[in-house]
C-alpha cells in the first residue's frame, strides 16, 4: 500500500504531505485548490509522462515522493530488487519521482537512481489510477480480456495453461517446418558447408589444449643445447665437480660441511639448527636428482622438432578459418554437429515434421475451444454482476455486455489454427477477442464502452468492475479521480457505499466533490487554497477529523460551514455512514 506521498512543487501545490489510511482516504476541497494536482503526482510517480507546464511558478522542480509498504517476495519487492533498489529501514521502498522547470525528469527507487519504466513496472503491481481521462488500461482489448480472465479465475486460467503449454510445441514445430520447407536450398548450402568444415578438422583430429602443448615442446627442442648448459650448470652449482675438486664442492659438500661442524658443536642451540640444515640438504638433494633426469632426456631430436612443427601447421590452418585456437575449434564442431542435426530437409523429415505439427495443432485446438467455452461462461456472469453494479450508480437502465468471439486469422497468417470448421488466429492468450460493449439505456445499441459512455460513466464502469474483481484484483492500491462527476442524490451515497465495500480488501485513494462519498472515508484530506509569498496562489494538504470533518461536509453540502443546517446534515451523513460501515462489518465477520 502507499503508506505516505509528498508533492513539493508542483501547480499550486508548494509542500505537502499526505498520510494515507489503509483503508478510504478521501481528498476534498474547493474548484482549483489542487485535488487534481495529487492525481498528477501519483501518475508521475507511477513514471506517467512528465510535463513542465506542472512545475510551480518560480520553481526549479517538482518532486513527488512516495513510500510504499510491501511484502517480502511481492511482485513489487522483486522489480525493486532486480533494480538493485534497496528497502527503508522499515522494509518499505521510497520511490521519487523529479521534473525540472525545462522538462527533464529523474526517477529513483529505494536510494538508486533507475530509469521511469522501472517505476512504470512497480506501478503496475501497487497502484491503479482510474480517472475521467485516464481509461486507457480498461479500453484496451488485451486488458479486457485480462479482466475476464481475473474475474473467471481458475475456471479459465487452468486450461489457458494447457493451450500456452500446447501452443509454444505448436509454434516452434510451425517455425521449423517452415524454415526447412522455404529455405531447404539455403539449408542445403550451409549443410554441405558445414559437413565439409567437419570432414577438414575430423582429418585433423586435434585434441584440446594441443596447440599450447606443441608451443612448449617446439621451444624445449629447439633451445636443447642451451637448457643443456642451464642445467649442467646448476648440477655443478649443487654437487660440484666429478672430480672432487675441493676448490668447487658444490651446495651439497657445503651444506654437509655446516651439519658437521654443527653437531659436534657442545653449544645445545648450535646442534639444534642441524636438523634444520639436514632439510636443507634433503631439498637440494632431490633438485640435484631431478636435474639430472631432466638432463638424460634432453636429446636433441631434430626429426621431433620437424614433426611438431608441421603439426603447428596443420592446427594453424584450422584455427584461421575456424576459431582463435583449438578449443574453438572443436567447439565450432560440437556447433556444426548441434546445427546439422537440425538442418535435415529430406521428403522423410519433412513429413514427420509435418504430422508432429498436425497432431499438436488438433491437441491445441481443443484446447482453445475448451478456454472460450470457459470465459463465454464468465462472461455471462461478469456482465450480470457489473450490471448489478452500475444500477446503484446512477445508471439504472444500463447494461454491460460482455463478447467473446473469435478472432479470424489473416491471410499468412503463421498463427493460423483450424478450430471447428474456422480459421482462427491462435494467440499467445487463446484464440478470442473480449469485449465490453454497454448498452446505455433502454433502446440504446450496444456499443464499445469508449464509445458508449461519457467520461464520468466509464469511470463508475470502471468503479463496477473493481468492486466486482475486488477479490481477484493483486494490485493493493487503487485510486479515482473524480468517479463520482455528474452524480448526486441517491446515487452519489450508493458510489459512497460501493467505495468503502471495495476499502475493506484494497487502499482506496478517492478525489470527490460530493459529501455523500466522503463521508464514508476511513481518513479525510483537504487541500486548501491560499496565497503565498509573493501573491502566488499555493494550497496545502490537512487532515481533517471531528468537529473540523463536519464543517467540511457541511461547506460541501451547501458552499459554507456556518449555517446549523449545514451541520445537522453533514453529522446525518456521517452517523449513516458509520453505521453502514460497521453493520458491513458485522455481516462480514459472520461470513467468515
Amino acid at each position: 500500500m502507499l503508506a505516505e506521498m509528498r508533492i513539493q512543487g508542483l501547480g499550486v501545490i508548494d509542500d505537502a504531505t499526505l498520510a494515507l489510511h489503509e483503508g478510504l482516504t478521501v481528498i476534498t476541497g474547493e474548484t482549483g485548490a489542487g485535488k487534481t494536482m495529487v492525481v498528477t503526482g501519483l501518475h508521475l510517480l507511477g513514471g506517467g509522462r512528465a510535463d513542465a507546464s506542472r512545475v510551480r511558478a518560480g520553481a526549479q522542480r517538482a518532486a513527488v515522493e512516495g513510500r510504499f509498504q510491501t511484502t517480502l517476495g511481492s511482485p513489487a519487492a522483486k522489480v525493486a530488487a532486480d533494480a538493485g533498489a534497496e528497502p527503508d529501514e522499515d522494509g518499505s521502498l521510497i520511490a521519487v519521482r523529479t521534473v525540472t522547470a525545462d522538462g527533464r525528469s529523474r526517477a529513483h527507487l529505494g536510494g538508486r537512481s533507475v530509469p521511469n519504466a522501472v517505476l512504470s513496472e512497480l506501478a503496475d503491481q501497487v497502484l491503479a489510477v482510474h480517472g475521467q481521462n485516464d481509461q486507457l488500461r480498461l479500453l484496451r482489448p488485451g486488458e479486457q480480456r485480462s479482466v475476464l480472465d481475473r474475474f473467471a479465475g481458475d475456471s479459465v486460467l487452468r486450461v489457458l495453461a494447457d493451450y500456452q503449454r500446447v501452443r509454444a510445441e505448436w509454434a516452434e514445430a510451425v517455425r521449423e517446418l517452415t524454415e526447412r520447407t522455404e529455405r531447404s536450398r539455403e539449408l542445403a548450402r550451409e549443410a554441405d558447408l558445414l559437413r565439409h568444415g567437419l570432414a577438414e578438422i575430423e582429418a585433423v583430429a586435434p585434441e584440446p589444449g594441443e596447440d599450447e602443448a606443441l608451443v612448449d615442446e617446439a621451444r624445449r627442442l629447439a633451445d636443447v643445447d642451451q637448457l643443456r648448459e642451464l642445467a649442467a650448470g646448476a648440477q655443478l652449482a649443487l654437487t660440484g665437480a666429478t672430480d672432487g675438486d675441493p676448490d668447487a664442492p658444490g651446495a651439497l659438500g657445503l651444506i654437509g660441511e655446516a651439519r658437521r661442524r654443527l653437531s659436534a658443536a657442545e653449544d645445545p642451540v648450535l646442534r639444534e639448527l642441524e636438523p634444520r640444515v639436514a632439510e636443507a640438504a634433503a631439498l637440494l638433494a632431490d633438485v640435484g636428482g631431478e636435474l639430472v633426469s631432466y638432463l638424460d632426456r634432453l636429446d636433441a631430436d631434430p626429426a621431433r622438432l620437424e614433426q611438431v612443427l608441421a603439426r603447428q601447421a596443420e592446427l594453424k590452418q584450422l584455427t584461421k578459418k575456424y576459431a582463435a585456437d583449438v578449443d574453438g575449434v572443436l567447439a565450432w564442431a560440437e556447433e556444426a554437429r548441434t546445427r546439422l542435426a537440425g538442418m535435415d530437409t529430406s521428403e522423410e523429415a519433412l513429413a514427420a515434421l509435418a504430422a508432429r505439427r498436425d497432431e499438436l495443432a488438433a491437441e491445441l485446438a481443443e484446447h482453445a475451444t475448451a478456454v472460450s467455452a470457459a470465459r463465454r461462461e464468465a462472461a455471462g456472469r461478469l456482465a450480470a454482476a457489473v450490471t448489478e453494479e452500475l444500477t446503484g450508480l446512477a445508471m439504472p437502465q444500463a447494461r454491460l455486455e460482455v463478447v467473446v468471439q473469435p478472432k479470424e486469422a489473416d491471410p499468412g497468417d503463421p498463427h493460423a489454427l483450424e478450430v471447428d470448421g474456422r480459421t482462427l488466429h491462435a494467440g499467445p492468450d487463446g484464440v478470442d477477442e473480449v469485449e465490453l460493449r454497454l448498452i446505455a439505456h433502454h433502446g440504446a445499441p450496444a456499443l464499445p464502452i469508449h464509445k458508449g459512455a461519457s467520461g464520468g460513466e466509464l469511470s463508475r464502469v470502471m468503479l463496477a468492475l473493481e468492486v466486482v474483481l475486488a477479490d481477484a484484483d493483486t494490485v493493493p492500491t487503487l485510486v479515482f479521480d473524480e468517479v463520482d462527476a455528474g452524480v448526486g442524490g441517491r446515487a452519489a451515497v450508493e458510489i459512497g457505499r460501493r467505495l468503502a465495500r471495495l476499502a475493506r480488501t484494497h487502499q482506496v485513494v478517492v478525489v470527490t466533490h460530493l459529501p455523500q462519498v466522503a463521508a464514508y472515508a476511513d481518513r479525510h484530506l483537504v487541500v486548501d487554497k491560499g496565497t503565498g509569498d509573493g501573491g502566488l496562489t499555493r494550497s496545502d494538504v490537512r487532515v481533517v477529523a471531528d468537529e473540523q470533518r463536519v464543517a467540511e461536509l457541511a461547506r460541501m453540502l451547501a458552499g459554507m460551514d456556518s449555517t446549523e443546517t449545514g451541520r445537522a446534515h453533514a453529522e446525518e451523513l456521517l452517523e449513516n455512514a458509520t453505521a453502514y460501515k460497521l453493520a458491513q462489518n458485522r455481516f462480514r465477520r459472520r461470513k467468515k
